[in-house]
């Protein structure tokens, strides 16, 4: 028994406070020997999995899926079911004969006896370890109920599911679609849900974990949504540090970036409080990163900042970067008095980006596909959400522009979409065609200065006037020069450009809290 104990222990990845943080726990003698035989196999059953069909098809085709094979298949599965027993004994002794096991293991044993409590979780933060094993620290199904009423996001999506006539005809492109985003689909759109790439990147994801833990001072917690999903997430505390530190950034990461090596840096150098989350099927976190379980793993981030972290929603401010800024948008849709939403590098609507990926013969399926199953249309979300935005477009983009130009840039099109809803009298005709024309080359955030201060007071006396909801009837009376005026003015306001690729961290001074239209005695709705 108490060798059984090492054999199902948690993968301890390192021990914190013990040197350098590069320097990853090495497993020795016997460990290190079961390891090796674990995880080839690991990669050998992940690899193929994923070539299945192909693999099918091969030994179908050399007649080894039949009945006389099936001997043959029982022996070779039950030697390497023999050798992954033999592999987990070597690796269970050695892990008994580690200092680093043995502590670990202790501090598991401590924390199951005391109902995983606070003071014993205290022991289990000194280790990074596989996070399956780490104790749920926030369940969102325990805040359904408070006082026999029902806690749910201040507002909910004013949009209906998508309603389609179904035909027969059309029934093997359903399938074809299901079978499609179900298998490989959802994995090109989200490729670090994929565990190779995971297996990977380890290193790298402990190694930026150890740095926001021990330089950072943060702290991991598993938070559960409402559909029992794991969401892996870290918090870095600066209240106590700085003024920023009062208001906390939620951080959205892209189809491949994790909290430990993603865009929490920016923040955090502005010592604002930040928090990390892993999208489902990334690194720690559990499930897929399926549209309803993104949105209810940023649902259930966010009521862990405001009932366990204890932060106003006011204090909020979303950051969302690449396919992060759906989740982003989502949530600030769903809690409207944030301090605002800063979209790096976001598009309008991913199908546009998934067509042209495809062949052209595939283009009804992968519209189906989209639509139905990973349907990330942020403008038409967008319109959900009132508050303050701050779009930041990447000039030298490649991955949601076509050949690098800037005219393509599906920012640009989010950008239109949230202008003319936001201000239809304004954005006419010919404004559209301006501000198109501007979007073709980095924008100048200096032009026209001179006409600011006047297009400012419009929009004052307009909000203190008339309210600031949207959309905003002001420029029904004003002429075409004016509203050119007000449409360049308030491109500036919504929009900064960054000359860079798609990938690169953003810069310090291009975080910045989105603009907002303040009353006449300079109070900022937020």
């Amino acid at each position: 028994m108490t060798i059984l104990r090492y054999i199902f222990a948690p993968k301890l990845f390192m021990e914190y406070g013990m040197g350098s943080l590069q320097k990853m726990y090495e497993p020795g003698g016997l460990e290190k020997f079961g390891d090796q035989i674990l995880s080839t196999l690991s990669m050998m059953w992940n690899i193929g999995y994923y070539s299945s069909p192909l693999i099918v098809t091969f030994l179908y085709r050399r007649g080894y899926l039949v009945a006389d094979s099936i001997s043959s298949l029982a022996k070779f599965t039950t030697s390497i079911g023999i050798i992954v027993v033999l592999s987990m004994c070597m690796r269970g002794i050695g892990r008994s004969q580690s200092r680093s096991y043995n502590k670990l293991v202790k501090a598991l044993e401590q924390a199951r006896s005391s109902n995983n409590s606070e003071e014993a979780k205290k022991s289990l933060r000194l280790f990074d370890f596989d996070f399956k094993y780490w104790s749920v620290d926030f369940d969102v199904l325990n805040l359904q109920y408070e006082d026999g009423k029902k806690i749910s996001p201040t507002s909910s999506s004013k949009r209906t599911p998508r309603q389609k006539p179904f035909w027969f005809s059309s029934l093997p492109c359903e399938i074809a679609a299901y079978i499609a985003i179900h298998t490989f689909g959802i994995r090109m759109i989200y490729p670090g849900s994929v565990k190779l790439l995971q297996s990977y990147l380890r290193p790298m994801l402990v190694a930026g974990r150890a740095k926001l833990i021990e330089e950072e001072h943060g702290m991991r917690y598993k938070v559960k949504t409402v559909d029992r999903n794991d969401i892996d997430t870290v918090f870095v505390d600066n209240r106590n540090k700085s003024i920023n530190g009062k208001t906390i950034v939620i951080c959205s990461e892209g189809n491949a970036g994790f909290y430990e090596i993603g865009i929490m840096s920016t923040p955090l150098s502005l010592k604002y409080s930040v928090l990390g989350w892993n999208h489902p099927g990334f690194e720690g976190s559990t499930g897929q990163p399926f549209p309803d379980q993104d949105k209810n793993a940023i649902d259930a981030v966010v009521q862990f900042a405001i009932h366990k972290l204890g932060f106003a929603v006011e204090n909020i401010l979303f950051f969302g970067w690449s396919i992060g800024g759906y989740s982003s948008i989502y949530a600030a849709s769903q809690y409207p008095e944030i301090k605002g939403i800063i979209l790096d590098a976001t598009f309008d609507d991913v199908l546009h980006l998934a067509t042209p990926r495809m062949p052209a013969s595939l283009s009804g399926i992968v519209r189906l596909a989209i639509r139905e199953y990973v349907n990330l249309h942020n403008s038409e979300m967008l319109m959900d959400y009132g508050g303050p935005v701050l779009l930041i477009r990447r000039t030298e983009d490649e991955i949601i522009a076509e050949d690098n130009r800037i005219e393509t840039n599906r920012g640009n099109y989010l950008l239109l979409n949230l202008l003319k809803y936001r201000y239809p009298n304004i954005f006419q005709s010919l404004q559209i065609t301006r501000i198109k024309n501007l979007l073709t080359k980095p924008i100048d955030s200096n032009a026209n200065a001179s006409n600011d201060d006047l297009c400012m007071s419009r929009l004052i006396t307009y909000a203190s006037d008339k309210g600031k909801t949207f959309p905003m009837a002001i420029g029904e009376d004003y002429n075409a020069e004016v509203r050119t005026q007000m449409a360049e003015f308030l491109l500036k306001k919504h929009f900064r450009d960054y000359k860079s690729t798609h990938c690169t961290p953003l810069p310090d001074d291009y975080f910045t809290i989105p603009w907002d239209i303040p009353t006449e005695n300079g109070f900022v709705f937020t």
